[in-house]
């Protein structure tokens, strides 16, 4: 079988993958970008159906190409929905005629024995390549915890899994995770008339919009996108927002006044009762002292430029309490509690088996430096916190793929350099 040989190889078709692409061909390096499935695939088949971007259309987007350009109903201040924001990929692709290859998934890479470069087997055959751009991200492989055996009888989803109302088996639900998935599915099935208790952990709870702004803009003001570092202890902390219905400030007291039974994390199954962390009061504190403290740099931000932003001192009304918040449940008999399903919306994994190098830590992330690895020619590209707060998201991404854009061409330069000489292979 031939083996083909080219410059850089991008693996994965996403966000991260047509970034890492638009640079590479900006700099004129040669490369291919290999996709398991279709571009953006996640979107379409491992999101629920009213998913919605949790950015706004003006801002988290690429710098070349606006929403409306793909689908002329969606406006600056809306919240593209996940179909719409596959689309947008698919368009993003076409515009910078991103060499992407639909349908090969990448099985190892391995560095070549005693030369430059990789070699990468594919459900296609085999490429010998002299860098290598991990872009499939972080979230990988759906973290279900093996809490609650199969044999109880009880109807278990991750949040991938997770489509509608409808497709939920009738009685009571628990959602387990408090971050946007969580929150979101959780909501959407109280609004269908559903019983649901939904089991919240340390969050960040920032307003949807302030005095007249997104909170993607106050972010940018005031400097927390750039921000490099997270701070010791909140390396998980997750945050609660949603687009839907044109986007709204996710109060967890609120939801519980609306029917929603709030408890702290899940830590433990036995019997057919399912307990919680008794921590649920202190977790909701921490998620208003979060959402006050913006508020309260935003208004400093006003009032230090003299911007003529309307007060909004509603926004700092926290809702009402209820009996679960004052009385939290610390344990469910699962049965007694009409409880029938549980879906999981406690995150993602990274999974990088097909990485054949001694480039990940204990637990399987890669160690890097703002995604260049230690192996040379190695890079990843889509990671949280990559090089900044704004890392994961479609904006964030497009400036990371800048930066080790500029790297492999650095590289390149030194390799040129050394063939020149008439030394190298």
């Amino acid at each position: 079988m031939s083996v083909e040989k080219i410059d850089t190889l991008v693996v994965g078709g996403g966000q991260a993958g047509l970034a890492m692409s638009e640079h590479l061909g900006q700099q004129g390096v040669p490369h291919v970008v290999v996709e398991r499935h279709r571009i953006a695939e996640r979107w379409r088949s491992e999101r629920w159906d009213s998913l919605v971007a949790n950015g706004p259309a003006w801002h988290d987007r690429f710098p070349g190409l606006a929403f409306s350009d793909v689908d002329r109903s969606v406006g600056p201040d809306d919240f593209a929905a996940k179909e719409t924001v596959a689309d947008y990929f698919v368009a993003y692709a076409g515009k910078i005629a991103a060499p992407v290859r639909c349908g090969i998934e990448v099985l190892k890479v391995e560095r070549k024995a005693g030369r430059p470069g990789f070699r990468v087997e594919t459900s296609s055959g085999v490429i010998e390549a002299d860098s290598v751009v991990a872009a499939t991200g972080a979230f990988q492989r759906p973290v279900v915890p093996g809490l609650v055996p199969p044999r109880a009888g009880i109807a278990q989803m991750h949040s991938t899994g997770y489509r509608n109302p409808a497709q939920v088996p009738e009685g009571a639900i628990l959602v387990v995770g408090s971050g946007s998935s969580g929150t979101q599915i959780a909501e959407e099935l109280l609004e269908a008339g559903r019983r649901v208790y939904l089991s919240i952990g340390p969050h960040d709870r920032p307003p949807r919009a302030y005095r007249g702004r997104d909170y993607c803009w106050w972010l940018g003001v005031l400097g927390k996108w750039d921000a490099v570092a997270r701070e010791p202890g909140r390396e998980h902390v997750t945050i609660a927002v949603s687009g839907v219905r044109g986007g709204h400030t996710i109060d967890f007291r609120r939801l519980a006044a609306k029917g929603m039974i709030l408890v702290g994390r899940t830590e433990a199954y036995a019997h057919g009762t399912i307990g919680f962390v008794p921590d649920l009061v202190d977790n909701l504190e921490r998620g208003d002292a979060n959402l006050r403290g913006l508020l309260g740099e935003a208004d400093a931000y006003v009032a230090r430029y003299g911007l003529d932003l309307p007060e909004e001192p509603e926004a700092r009304i926290i809702g009402p309490e209820s009996d679960c918040t004052t009385r939290p449940v610390l344990s469910l008999d699962l049965a007694k509690a009409g409880i029938t399903t549980i879906i999981w919306a406690t995150g993602f994994a990274a999974d990088y088996g097909w990485i054949e190098l001694d480039v990940f830590d204990a637990e399987g992330k890669p160690r890097h430096q703002r995604g260049v690895s230690a192996e040379p020619g190695l890079y990843f590209l889509g990671l949280p916190w990559q090089s900044r707060r704004g890392s994961s998201f479609i904006w964030g991404v497009w400036h990371d793929a800048r930066y080790l854009a500029e790297q492999i061409v650095i590289q390149r330069k030194y390799v040129d350099y050394h063939l020149r000489s008439g030394r190298g292979p």
